[in-house]
C-alpha cells in the first residue's frame, strides 16, 4: 500500500524537530571563567507540533489514457487530490545558571524573587550563628 501524503509531511516535520533538539538545548555549553568557576546555562524548552490535511473530490471526469492496466485506472479513479501542511514551533526560555566553583555550587535563577533566594541560601549559616550565640550566653556565668 502506498504511503499517504500526510505521513511524509509528519516524517519531515519530526525529523527537523529531532535535529533541533539535543541535550545542549536545555543544558547549554559550559563556560569556564578566569577564576576557575564553570557556568552552565539552563533553559526551559517548549515544543509544539501540528499537521493536517484533506483530500478533495474534484467531480471532474478523468481523461482516458491508453495502455494503463485496470488496477492503475481504479486506483487513480479512487484517489483524490491531497492538500495539507504541517508546522512546528519552539520556545527557549533561560531559567538559571549553574555556577560550579572549587568550594561551592550555586544555582542562580534568571527570574525570581532574589531576596527570598538569598534568604534560603543564607538560612543555614544564620541558624548556626544564632545557635552559637545562644550556647555562648548559656555558658557564661550570670553577673549580679
Amino acid at each position: 500500500m502506498n504511503e499517504h501524503p500526510i505521513e511524509g509531511l509528519m516524517k519531515t516535520a519530526m525529523q527537523n524537530i529531532k535535529e533541533m533538539v539535543d541535550v545542549n538545548t536545555i543544558l547549554g555549553d559550559p563556560v569556564e571563567t578566569p577564576d576557575g568557576n564553570v557556568i552552565v546555562p539552563i533553559s526551559k524548552v517548549t515544543f509544539g507540533f501540528a499537521a493536517g490535511g484533506s483530500e478533495f473530490d474534484t467531480n471532474q471526469p478523468k481523461p482516458k489514457e491508453k495502455e494503463k492496466d485496470r488496477a492503475t485506472q481504479e486506483a487513480e479513479a479512487n484517489a483524490f487530490p491531497f492538500g495539507g501542511g504541517s508546522g512546528a514551533g519552539i520556545t527557549i526560555h533561560p531559567v538559571a545558571f549553574l555556577v560550579v566553583g572549587k568550594d561551592q555550587t550555586k544555582l542562580l535563577p534568571v527570574e525570581s524573587n532574589v531576596l527570598i533566594d538569598r534568604l534560603l541560601d543564607t538560612a543555614p549559616q544564620l541558624l548556626d550563628k544564632i545557635q552559637s550565640m545562644l550556647n555562648s550566653s548559656r555558658n557564661q556565668p550570670e553577673v549580679h
